[in-house]
C-alpha cells in the first residue's frame, strides 16, 4: 500500500471485529511514526496502550457514570470551541447525521441514539485503546505536533492492514479515567484511539463521509 491508497482508504472506523492485535505489529507501528515531525524535534506526545483486562476496567469504571449523563463530564479541554458556527458547525452536524441515517436511528429515537454513543465508551468492540496525553504546558505548535504524530500513526495501521477512530470523546471522561489508569497530574489528557480491524460489512463504516471542495480552504496567490 502506497501512502495515496493509505489516506483514500483511511477513515474513522465505528464497528471492528474481535481479531486481535500483534503487539510486535504495533511496536514496529509505533517506533515508524516517532518519525512524525514536531517543532524543535520536541516530540511532545505520550501514550498508554490498553488491552485485556485493564481496558475492560476502564471501560466498567466510564459505565458507571455513563447514565449520569453530561454531570459526569469533565472535560480538560473544548473539545470543539464554544463558538464553533458556519461550514465548521455544518460539517460537524452532517456527519453525525450521516452516521444516524447509516444505522437507521431516526432523530426522534434519542434513547437508541444514546445507546449508540455509548459505543464509544467501548472503543466500538476495538481490542487496543491508545490514551494520549502530553504535559500541560504545552502549547498549540505542540498539539499540531501530536496531530501530525496521529496522522501518522493512522497511515502506518492502513499499511499494516488495521484501521483505528480516534476519539476526544474520551475527553469527557478525563477524571475517570486518571483512576483507572496512571496519567501524570501534570500532563492534560487528549483523546483515546479505537485501534482494530474493520467489520467491512458494518453501515457505520461504508457511509459516504464528504469533504469540503479545495477552494473553501486554499486560496493561490503568485500562479499562472
Amino acid at each position: 500500500m502506497n501512502v495515496t491508497e493509505a489516506v483514500e482508504t483511511r477513515r474513522s472506523v465505528r464497528k471492528f471485529t474481535d481479531q486481535p492485535v500483534d503487539r510486535e505489529v504495533l511496536t514496529r507501528i509505533l517506533e515508524k511514526a516517532q518519525r512524525a515531525p514536531s517543532g524543535g524535534n520536541t516530540q511532545p506526545w505520550h501514550a498508554v496502550v490498553l488491552t485485556g483486562e485493564p481496558m475492560q476496567a476502564l471501560f466498567a469504571k466510564v459505565a458507571e457514570q455513563f447514565p449520569k449523563g453530561r454531570a459526569a463530564h469533565a472535560p480538560e479541554y473544548h473539545i470543539y470551541p464554544p463558538e464553533l458556527d458556519g461550514a465548521y458547525e455544518e460539517r460537524r452536524f452532517g456527519v453525525g447525521e450521516a452516521l444516524y441515517a447509516a444505522l437507521e436511528i431516526p432523530r426522534e429515537d434519542k434513547a437508541k441514539r444514546l445507546m449508540w454513543f455509548a459505543e464509544n465508551f467501548r472503543g466500538f468492540g476495538a481490542p487496543v485503546l491508545m490514551l494520549i496525553h502530553t504535559p500541560k504546558y504545552m502549547g498549540p505548535p505542540q498539539w499540531s505536533d501530536i496531530g501530525m504524530w496521529l496522522q501518522t500513526i493512522g497511515l502506518l495501521l492502513r499499511e499494516e492492514g488495521l484501521d483505528c477512530c480516534f476519539q476526544e470523546a474520551w475527553a469527557v471522561y478525563s477524571p475517570q479515567i486518571r483512576e483507572v489508569v496512571d496519567i501524570p497530574e501534570d500532563h492534560i489528557f487528549f483523546c483515546g484511539i479505537a485501534i482494530g480491524y474493520r467489520d467491512p460489512d458494518a453501515p457505520v463504516n461504508t457511509f459516504d463521509v464528504p469533504r469540503a471542495p479545495l477552494e473553501e480552504s486554499i486560496r493561490w496567490e503568485g500562479w499562472e
